[in-house]
């Protein structure tokens, strides 16, 4: 058995699809029939090929022509005989094997388009760069994995789930997740509870544990593998399998009940999504808003940014399914773990501390103008809310607000309809935000906390470093306290606080931030059931009355002991 880190409820049984980087490394060798080896590079191309229209299709059929277009480029490189040709040539010229004609021609090419100033030649690079690794693969006989192209329930096995990677991921086949790395609020953490799939990450050696096809049991309830089961395990997880699907069906009776506490306390439970598609699984989960929607993979596994007509698209699409029911849009946060190959950003040592989110679009205007146009065309379709994400200072928020303002003031005067009951607010993920919440509660509409990063900067402890996780505590006293600060500065103003980091629906977490006053706990989809559930029993003024023993606590696990000892 393999532990890790429970990322998202569930037990999944399957085989193991190995979603590693192969190794590409050979022996250089003479040969002795060119012929062959230009047979050999043919086979390899057609191979590459036929791949590459499987995952041109799969993108199409999930996330529309245009990121389909990326393999479109990637296949006319194929089929490009001012590339292949001196390859051949290079074979038959100076009697050397396919891989390394490949891989020296190609290498030309790759050095010659990236010095180029015209920037389409350069994206041309990074084309033949991915597909001279796909062929050089293929010539190896090593496998190439590819996410869009499974095709059988599988459990995904990686050392972690990049974005890209989890786009391409085909909701029907992928039954669960495991990762050598990350903790529950990694990309792939999160990405498994949005898909509504066992994952466990954080394990540390999964990878090194699992080899393809090996059969896998994931217990996302515990946080363990079981990599070959024995007859008796599969018996005993098929067993709990069964048990967690009732345990779903109980959950599902309150998916058109309202969110209200034992003492007749309303709160109100959102989802946090990243797609339109997402938007099903709320609805099905009896979600009441939308807390948070993540803009930026709009933006990602693409090849350039997204036109004003993209994005408004999506935005309405988004607002029209929620009908009335409010949708706070978080505006473009790029940067940290998430790049965009496109914009050429340097590389930064620390840049989750770096130029990010809020930061990049007040300098990058013209990227965010276009995106706050397309929100501001898409408000008239249902309520919106727009917040500006890591905010550090009242002059950054008056700044992305005054844009703002101007795009609606230029919409109006184009005769374009804009909503005029916008709520605009702020992310609070950044300590002094939460500490100087006083100040921002007189001028912004809300606050959203952000745990994920709040708690990551205030403990000073990186959520994706193993060896800091001890310190990554959500029921901190300190975090606590700051949580207490926002929530009780707004509420002086009359304005509300939700949360939309993975804290929001932690089970020890959700007396707590009821007992200090939160106004909306928004969370994976999957999570609302089981916290309304859980809000039924608990009583709000028997929980905030526990308020101020829990601030003056000094450790995480006297604050887990008394939420324990509380409420069960």
């Amino acid at each position: 058995m393999i532990q890790g880190i429970a990322a998202s409820n569930g037990i999944a049984i399957a085989k193991a699809y190995q979603l590693v980087t192969p190794e590409l490394t050979y022996e250089k060798k003479s040969i002795d029939n060119p012929n062959k080896e230009v047979e050999r590079l043919e086979d390899a191309l057609g191979t590459a090929k036929q791949e590459l229209e499987k995952i041109r299709e799969h993108t199409r059929n999930e996330m529309g022509d245009e990121h389909a277009e990326i393999f479109s480029a990637h296949l006319l490189v194929l089929d490009d005989p001012e590339l292949i040709n001196p390859i051949k040539d290079k074979i038959t010229n100076d009697n050397i094997m396919a891989e390394t004609a490949l891989e020296e021609t190609t290498n030309m090419f790759i050095d010659m388009f990236k010095n180029m100033d015209n920037e389409y030649m350069r994206e041309r690079a990074a084309d033949i760069q991915d597909v001279s690794k796909r062929v050089l693969a293929h010539l190896l006989g090593v496998i190439v994995p590819s996410p869009a192209l499974i095709d059988e329930e599988v459990i995904v096995i990686a050392n972690d789930l990049t974005p890209s990677d989890t786009a391409q991921l085909n909701r029907e086949f992928v039954q669960g997740f495991a990762t050598d790395i990350g903790g529950r609020t990694s990309h792939s953490a999160i990405m498994a509870r949005s898909l509504e799939i066992p994952a466990v990450v954080g394990t540390k050696k999964i990878t090194s544990n699992v080899k393809q096809g090996d059969m896998i049991i994931v217990d996302g309830i515990e946080g363990n593998v079981i990599v070959n089961p024995s007859d008796n395990e599969l018996a005993t997880y098929k067993a709990k399998q069964e048990e967690f699907e009732k345990q779903k069906e109980e959950w599902a009776k309150l998916k058109d009940e309202p969110t209200i506490t034992a003492d007749k306390e309303q709160v109100e439970l959102a989802a946090n999504i990243g797609t339109p598609d997402d938007v099903a699984g709320v609805l099905a989960n009896g979600g009441e808003g939308i807390g948070l929607y993540r803009t930026e993979f709009l933006y990602m596994g693409k090849n350039q940014l997204p036109t004003e007509d993209e994005q408004y698209d999506a935005y309405k699409s988004v607002l029209e399914q929620m009908e009335d029911k409010p949708v706070v849009v978080r505006t473009l946060d790029i940067g940290g773990d998430k790049e965009l190959s496109y914009l050429d950003l340097p590389e930064e040592l620390n840049p989750f501390l770096g130029f990010r989110a809020i930061r990049f679009c007040l300098e990058n205007e013209h990227v965010f103008r276009t995106q706050l146009r397309a929100l501001l065309r898409a408000s008239v379709h249902g309520n919106l809310k727009i917040m500006f994400p890591m905010v550090a200072t009242l002059e950054e928020f008056r700044q992305a607000k005054g844009i703002l303002l101007d795009e609606k003031q230029n919409l109006n005067d184009e005769g374009t309809a804009v909503s005029d009951g916008i709520e605009v607010g702020i992310m609070v993920e950044i300590p002094s935000t939460a500490v100087t919440a006083k100040q921002f509660a007189k001028e912004v509409d809300f606050f959203s906390i952000g745990t994920n990063d709040l708690i990551q900067y205030t403990m000073a402890a990186d959520r994706m470093n193993e060896r800091v996780s001890y310190l990554y505590q959500p029921y901190h006293p300190a975090i606590l306290n700051l949580v207490s600060t926002v929530i009780e500065a707004a509420h002086a103003e009359n304005k509300w606080v939700g949360m939309c980091g993975e804290m929001a629906g932690d089970s020890i977490a959700i007396p707590a931030l009821l007992g200090l006053g939160l106004d909306e706990f928004s969370m994976s989809a999957t999570s609302i059931l089981p916290a309304r559930t859980q809000l039924r029993g608990l009583s709000k003024e028997t929980m905030t009355s526990y308020k101020d023993k829990l601030l003056s606590m000094g450790t995480t696990e006297e604050v887990v002991e008394f939420i324990k000892e509380k409420t069960e």
